[in-house]
């Protein structure tokens, strides 16, 4: 099939076709119930249960062909839409819109420093050289470090300076450039966690420029708004369902307010009067991170019978 030919009508998503997000956002559209096979070969995907093709391109790429309207929805991390934007200002017409946080993805765009180096502070880099993939952010950055240094020092304007720091672009082993002398420094993505990577290089983060996470976003212009919606929304309700279990318990009324202050829900708990008297059932959404706590607060507080259920979907 010249599948090509056939996103006429489409709403067009594009989504990471490799990379650390790949996975979590397949995960999320099969949640979605958006329903698509994907030749190994190909970057396009028409969706079967839906006026959909999902486009997969290179996550750096989804801002620019969202921004300039060419795709209606996008999947990448912050730092791509940043930096796209630092690089490419939006104006009314064009520029990516987010729509939903997307809650996976965390890491943090940081200057890095060898740990044995001379650099302590981001701004003992001023006139060094710098790796990065993220040029345009880079320069940014640095371009307001050296406007401060001038007002300090001048205590005059800074219009037409000249960046003094020296931006070099790498496509990827940036963490290598410190090592091998290309850079006294370095601007690169680390796990919001770990940052096994970069201490295994020898370096250490001295500064964070972006804190990022996936994201889902449009064009300022989508071709079928209502379709937009409805997959934001059922995005909405997977997300919900992984940051959320259902907890379900029996308890005598003299202690439900106590038990209801432990578990209020999204909104409020749904209570019903069990058949013994005085007793009642309650069912919450709980957060999945605190439901151990939550577990051993009611008990303590005398509930009984407490279940914890998985939620497939919400809305």
């Amino acid at each position: 099939m010249d599948l090509v030919n056939h996103l006429e009508g489409r709403l067009l998503f594009a989504v990471p076709k490799k990379g650390r997000l790949q996975q979590a956002v397949l995960d999320l559209l099969a949640g979605s119930d958006i329903q698509f096979r994907r030749d190994n070969r190909l970057d396009i995907a028409l969706v079967k249960n839906h006026p959909i093709a999902l486009i997969f391109l290179p996550a750096a790429d989804i801002p620019t062909f969202v921004g300039e309207g060419k795709v209606d929805l996008g999947i990448t991390g912050l730092d791509q839409i940043k930096e796209h934007e630092a690089v490419t200002p939006p104006t009314q017409d064009t520029g990516a819109e987010e729509v939903l946080d997307l809650g996976f993805g965390s890491c943090k765009l940081q200057i890095q420093v060898p740990e044995k180096g001379p650099y302590a502070d981001e701004k003992d880099l001023i006139g060094c050289n710098i790796c990065t993939s993220f040029v345009g952010l880079t320069e940014q950055h640095f371009a307001k470090l050296e406007a401060e240094e001038h007002r300090t020092t001048n205590g005059a304007g800074t219009t037409g300076m000249t960046l003094r720091t020296k931006i070099k672009y790498l496509s990827g082993s940036v963490e290598a450039a410190c090592a091998l002398g290309v850079a006294d420094g370095i601007v690169d993505l680390v796990g919001a966690e770990s940052g096994e990577t970069m201490r295994s290089h020898g370096l250490k983060a001295i500064r964070t420029v972006v804190e990022s996470r996936a994201v889902l976003i449009k064009s300022k212009r989508p071709s079928d708004q209502k379709l937009v919606d409805k997959v934001a929304s059922r995005i909405r309700g997977v997300i919900a369902a992984q940051q959320f279990v259902l907890c379900q318990y029996n308890i005598h009324r003299d202690l439900l307010s106590t038990a209801t202050k432990i578990t209020p829900g999204k909104r409020a708990p749904t209570i019903t009067q069990l058949d013994e008297a005085d007793w009642v059932a309650v069912s919450s959404m709980v957060e999945q991170k605190k439901i151990a706590t939550v577990m051993d607060d009611l008990a303590s507080c005398g509930a009984t019978d407490i279940l914890v259920l998985t939620i497939g979907n919400s809305r």
